[in-house]
């Protein structure tokens, strides 16, 4: 596939060509808001958590292009939103929407997705899984 001159592929230069900036916003401060706890809460049941956390930290890198980051944040919007096509509580197939929404975003802007980004995606998501969540500590303060 060919890389439009922004750094998108095609996949992502066939879409819309307006992007509204305030969407783009609002869908900016809801990831912000919810992306770590959304993260937290699934550390051991989602196995694209790695991609999730590379798109994100691709997002807010001040260097990627303004399109680029407009459809990671919608992506990650999905993500993180508890009710969408499939609902997310629901067991081995919560997630699947979200994979596949995830995946082609990624895929649409991939030349903006640095080996800087995968690095620091891996690197957070060994630290929050070695973190030993509240309710598994013993009564000692373990």
């Amino acid at each position: 596939m060919q890389t439009a001159t922004d750094g998108t592929t095609e996949a992502a230069a066939a879409l819309p060509t307006v992007i509204d900036p305030v969407r783009v916003e609002r869908n900016e401060r809801y990831v912000r808001r919810r992306f770590w706890n959304t993260l937290r809460a699934n550390l051991h049941r989602i196995p694209f958590l790695e991609q999730a956390l590379a798109a994100f930290f691709c997002a807010t890198d001040p260097q990627t292009p303004f399109k680029a980051k407009a459809i990671l944040m919608a992506a990650l919007a999905y993500f993180v939103l508890p009710a969408d096509s499939i609902p997310d509580w629901l067991i081995a197939v919560g997630f699947v929407d979200d994979a596949a929404v995830l995946a082609t975003a990624v895929h649409a802007v991939r030349t903006n997705l640095k080996p800087q980004h995968e690095d620091r995606a891996r690197a957070a998501l060994r630290k929050e899984q070695q973190m030993k969540p509240p309710e598994m500590k013993t009564a000692a303060g373990g």
